[in-house]
C-alpha cells in the first residue's frame, strides 16, 4: 500500500472541519432553557398540589454531619439509634425543654441500631449516653439498611460534604420535589405496569416523614390525615409477613440463631462502651395492630428483648410494659403521628434519665397519673 505524506509518523495530520448550520442559537438555547424551568415548574406544582413541602433529604451527609459532632468535642452528648421508630417518634425540642438537653438523632429508618451502636463503642471520643431504639423485626434480624452510612462517614470527600451543604442550604429548604419518592424513575418504576406471571411484585416504602436540618424528624401529617395514603402505607408494610421470608429467616431455629447473634453484638458493643464510660438503655418503641401482632410472633419479647437486657445488663424500658406509654395509636402502626409524637417525648424523657441515672424508680414514675 501506498504511504501517503500525511500517514507518515512525525507529520501532521489535518484537523477535520465541521460545518457549523447558520442557525438562531441565541433563540434555541432560550428556548431550551424556558422549556427546561416550564417542565420543572409543573413538576413541582404537581407535588405540591399532592401535600408536599419542602423538607431536608436525611441524606448519608446529613447523618454524618451530625456523627462528626461527637468527635468534634461533644463526646459526652445524649445520642438517640435505633430505625425510623425512634427517629420519627423522639421530637429533639420537646426532649430539650424536658431535659435541658439537646440530643444527636443518629437514628436510621429501616436499619438496625446495632451497626451505629457499634460505631459508638469503636470510638474512644464518645463517653457520653446511648438511647437504643429496638425494633424487633430489624434489630434482632440485623437488617441494615442503610448500613452504608454508618460504615462510610469517615471516608466523606470533601466534594461530598460541600454537595451536602449547598444542598441544605440552597435546594431542599425550599424545592418540594427534592425527595427521592419523587424522582421521574422512581414515579415510573411504582406505576401499574403488567405483572409477569409468576412474580411477586414488591412496593417500595413510600414518603413518611419530615426532617430538620438537625434531622429532627416527624410523620409526614399526610400518612396520618389522608386515608387512602395512610391506607398504602400499611398496605406497604403487610408486604412483611404476606411474602415468605428470606432463606435465612425461613425457619424458627434460624430465625432463633440471627437473633441470637445479633444479641452477642449488644452484648460486646455495650461491654465496650462502658470501658469508655458510656452508659446504655434500650427502649422499644410503640407499635400497633398487625405490625405488633407480626413481630410478636416473630420475635416473642420473652426470647429477644428480655433476653437482650438480661445478657447485657442494661436497663431497658418498653412501651408494653408501661400504662404511662401506651394509648398511643400510630397511624399505619408503626409511627406515632407528630401530636402524639410529642406527647410521648415528654412522658418518655424523664424516664430514661432516671434509667440512665441507674435508679430503681423508672416503673414508679411509669405508674404515677
Amino acid at each position: 500500500m501506498r504511504q501517503t505524506a500525511s500517514d507518515r509518523p512525525g507529520v501532521a495530520q489535518p484537523v477535520p472541519e465541521r460545518d457549523i448550520p447558520d442557525r438562531p442559537w441565541g433563540r434555541i438555547w432560550f428556548g431550551a432553557l424556558a422549556l427546561a424551568l416550564l417542565l420543572t415548574a409543573g413538576w413541582e406544582w404537581h407535588w405540591r398540589a399532592f401535600g408536599v413541602t419542602p423538607s431536608y433529604r436525611n441524606s448519608n451527609g446529613q447523618w454524618a454531619q451530625q456523627r462528626r459532632r461527637i468527635d468534634a468535642g461533644e463526646g459526652d452528648a445524649l445520642v438517640f439509634i435505633g430505625s425510623s421508630r425512634t427517629l420519627f417518634d423522639m421530637q429533639l425540642p420537646v426532649w430539650k425543654r424536658v431535659t435541658g438537653e439537646q440530643p444527636i438523632q443518629l437514628s436510621l429508618e429501616g436499619t438496625s441500631a446495632l451497626p451505629a451502636l457499634e460505631d459508638l463503642a469503636a470510638d474512644p471520643a464518645f463517653h457520653g449516653r446511648v438511647m437504643v431504639g429496638v425494633t424487633s423485626s430489624l434489630f434482632f434480624s440485623g437488617f441494615a439498611y442503610r448500613g452504608d452510612a454508618i460504615r462510610d462517614w469517615r471516608k466523606e470527600s470533601p466534594s461530598a460534604r460541600i454537595g451536602t451543604w449547598l444542598s441544605m442550604h440552597f435546594v431542599e429548604p425550599y424545592v418540594a420535589f427534592y425527595d427521592p419518592d419523587y424522582a421521574l424513575e422512581t414515579v415510573l418504576a411504582r406505576q401499574p405496569w403488567p405483572v409477569r406471571p409468576g412474580t411477586h411484585p414488591h412496593m417500595s416504602v413510600r414518603k413518611l416523614s419530615l426532617s430538620g436540618e438537625d434531622r429532627n424528624t416527624y410523620l409526614w401529617p399526610k400518612v396520618a390525615e389522608d386515608v387512602p395514603y395512610r391506607d398504602l402505607a400499611r398496605r406497604i408494610w403487610a408486604q412483611s409477613w404476606q411474602l415468605p421470608p428470606p432463606p435465612m429467616l425461613d425457619t424458627p431455629a434460624k430465625v432463633r440463631a440471627v437473633a441470637d447473634a445479633q444479641i452477642a453484638r449488644a452484648v460486646a458493643a455495650v461491654k465496650q462502651l462502658r470501658a469508655h464510660g458510656a452508659r446504655v438503655v434500650f427502649v422499644r418503641q410503640p407499635v400497633a395492630g398487625p405490625y405488633l401482632a407480626f413481630e410478636d410472633r416473630v420475635e416473642p419479647p420473652a426470647l429477644t428483648w428480655q433476653v437482650l437486657l438480661q445478657r447485657t445488663g442494661a436497663p431497658g424500658i418498653s412501651f408494653a410494659d408501661h400504662a404511662e406509654l401506651q394509648g398511643f395509636e400510630p397511624p399505619e402502626w408503626s409511627h406515632l403521628s407528630r401530636p402524639d409524637a410529642e406527647r410521648y417525648t415528654a412522658r418518655l424523657a424523664p424516664m430514661v434519665e432516671r434509667a440512665f441515672a441507674g435508679e430503681p424508680s423508672v416503673q414508679a414514675l411509669a405508674a404515677q397519673p
